[in-house]
């Protein structure tokens, strides 16, 4: 659990310059398939017929690494098949429905999206919106997050599956035919699902649940039905057992793990060279304990970082919004930063940051921090993370998305602990004597870092601030006149703009360097004496031989 206690090197080694977070389903390759191939494997009957129906002119294409050798066939098929249906006038009116069509009339422009801002299970809407694209053809597995601004045609891509091994393998794992099983898969291999349902039921299982996707990452199995009693009762998903085909991002398998009974993975490999296994049930437990352990560490960390991590998922700013009033209410400080795809080089930077929120899809905001030198937390962790030690309690469930975050906020929001914090300090502020800001400071329950044991005594700065501010506002009242002597308060912080700024504090505390001339401006407050010299002209030249300043002159 013990996090790195220096910078990490700020270089990404050779051998993982092209990996990815989520595991292609095959590798980048010169694989040549076929037109027929090509065509069944990218939909492009379905995806020709949306557009149509959408009048989309400018299309958007976007494609994941591992499909990118494919994606010039993919245009050029598609092309062809829109070429013969040129758009003709359309009328719009103002703020319907249909008001994101075109009513340019003419052929339409295909535009391939090679690489992606972000992960690529998200849509890319700022790259498409660098063409002015109308639509987004999102190509591959997909998290399915809701977008802000384009409409989306998903083609998840029909992917071979071994259907035999994968119905032996269940059979050999489920002995007892009237269980309760939820057959689920990947979106890739979601195509496959109801061959594989027909057949298991023909074969005797009579208590199978086949999901189908949806739109819905809130749903008790994001993006997927659930059976009728579940709608009913979201707490009966717990008796059924899950049995996935492919393997789970790790943010889906958390989820999942936390709401049915058990789940067993049959593994992306042995799908597509048929391995005929007894699956084993996955057991969440070491990973749920690290998690834990990260939110833990994070309670008396002082400056939170907020990484935005996408421009294109629905409510993210209002999830940011409240993840910066969490972390208000607690008394602590945070910075917002816009960031792409994320490593540990580009974090590493910000050594006053002490652990890191990230704000993405619902399936990559969960981050291994091992790599990391602070720890990286997702929106539900870190309400937890700030909750007192009594009430934080952590009962194994797993929430990703960030509806069902807004939606629990919005249910708490009078109860929250942390809310309790903030209005301690309100209440100081109001307090009509100056020794109450010293006295509510003193009172408060001491924080302990959880991985050391020791004292952590400034784990809220922008509470003492708060409280200070109050001191002198209340001692300005007192002094009237300007002849009565002020205590300037303890927990004065350096200020920038007339706003306390923890990070300012870090920098003027602990930074060895500040920038160029800071050696100078040290020597000006220890020294009486101006110690700078004139400029110098130095060498110039090129680098081959460079040429002095007496060299010059004797020329």
């Amino acid at each position: 659990m013990d996090n790195p206690q220096v910078h990490p090197a700020f270089s990404t080694p050779a051998t993982h310059i092209f990996d990815d977070d989520v595991a292609p389903t095959e590798a980048l390759s010169d694989v040549r398939r076929s037109p027929e191939q090509l065509h069944v494997r990218y939909e492009i009957d379905r995806t020709v017929a949306e557009i149509k129906r959408g009048k989309w002119k400018r299309i958007a294409l976007q494609f994941p690494d591992n499909m990118l050798p494919d994606a010039p066939a993919v245009c050029e098929r598609l092309s062809r098949q829109l070429l013969h249906d040129p758009l003709k006038p359309v009328a719009v009116k103002p703020g319907s429905d249909d008001s994101h069509q075109t009513n340019n009339p003419g052929p339409r422009k295909l535009f391939i999206l090679a690489d992606t801002s972000y992960g690529a299970c998200c849509v890319d809407e700022i790259a498409a919106e660098h063409v002015s694209a109308d639509v987004v053809v999102h190509y591959g597995r997909a998290c399915l997050s809701p977008t802000a601004r384009l409409p989306v045609i998903h083609a998840f891509t029909h992917q071979p599956l071994a259907t035999d091994a994968v119905i032996e393998s269940f059979k050999h794992t489920y002995r007892d035919y009237d269980e309760s099983i939820i057959l689920m898969a990947d979106t890739i291999y979601a195509s496959h699902l109801q061959n594989i349902d027909s057949i298991l039921k023909v074969q005797g299982y009579t208590s199978i649940f086949t999901t189908n996707i949806v739109h819905d990452p809130s749903s008790p199995l994001p993006n997927r039905t659930v059976p009728e009693s579940v709608y009913r009762d979201p707490e009966k998903l717990g008796e059924w057992q899950l049995f996935h085909i492919s393997d789970p991002p790790d943010s889906l398998l958390l989820t999942l793990a936390s709401r049915v009974s058990g789940i067993r993975v049959y593994p992306t490999q042995a799908a597509t060279t048929g391995q005929v296994m007894a699956v084993p049930a996955v057991s969440t437990k070491a990973a749920l304990r690290r998690r834990y352990g990260l939110l833990a560490s994070a309670s008396t960390v002082p400056i939170f970082g907020i990484l935005v991590n996408t421009l294109s998922v629905k409510n993210y700013l209002h999830v940011v919004e409240h993840v910066k009033s969490c972390i208000s209410a607690a008394g602590k400080k945070s910075y917002t930063f816009v960031v792409g795809k994320i490593n540990a080089a580009k974090v590493a930077n910000f050594s006053e940051i002490g652990a890191w929120v990230v704000i993405g899809c619902w399936e990559s905001s969960l981050i291994d921090s091992s790599d990391f030198w602070k720890p990286i937390l997702t929106p539900f962790e870190l309400e937890l993370a700030l909750a007192s030690d009594d009430a934080r309690v952590w009962t194994g469930e797993w929430k990703s998305d960030f509806q069902t975050i807004l939606d629990a906020a919005a249910r708490h929001a009078d109860g929250g602990d942390s809310v309790k914090i903030h209005a301690q300090a309100e209440a100081s502020a109001a307090d009509g004597e100056a020794g109450y800001v010293d006295s509510e400071s003193e009172s408060a329950p001491p924080e302990f870092d959880l991985r050391t044991g020791r004292y952590v005594s400034h784990s809220r700065p922008m509470l003492a601030q708060f409280q200070s501010a109050s001191a002198n506002h209340h001692d300005k009242r007192l002094q009237g006149d300007g002849s009565a002597l002020v205590l300037r308060p303890k927990g004065d912080m350096v200020s920038i703009g007339n706003e306390a700024s923890p990070g300012a504090e870090f920098l003027q505390l602990n930074r060895t360097w500040k920038g160029l001339g800071s050696d100078l401006e040290i020597e000006y407050d220890t020294s009486e004496l101006n110690n700078s010299v004139a400029v110098e002209e130095g060498r110039s030249g090129l680098a081959r031989g460079y040429l002095s300043v007496h060299s010059a002159t004797e020329r």
